[in-house]
């Protein structure tokens, strides 16, 4: 029980994490645009890891 609610919070925060990387990213960074790329493809990839563990997670239960 207490490991579902672990890896419910480890995939939320890493969610968060990625959607606050790409915000900064887009709004707050001063650097050149192949940088601007290459962070928002991490942050998208943070959170299509979070999307799928999710999913996994929710039909696993299933």
């Amino acid at each position: 029980m207490w490991q579902r609610r672990l890896n419910w919070a480890a995939i939320l925060l890493v969610g968060i994490f990625g959607l606050l990387w790409v915000g900064v990213v887009l709004y707050a960074d001063d650097s050149s645009p192949w940088m601007h790329v290459a962070q928002i493809v991490f942050g998208i990839l943070l959170i299509g890891w979070a999307v799928h563990k999710a999913v996994g997670l929710m039909f696993k239960r299933l």
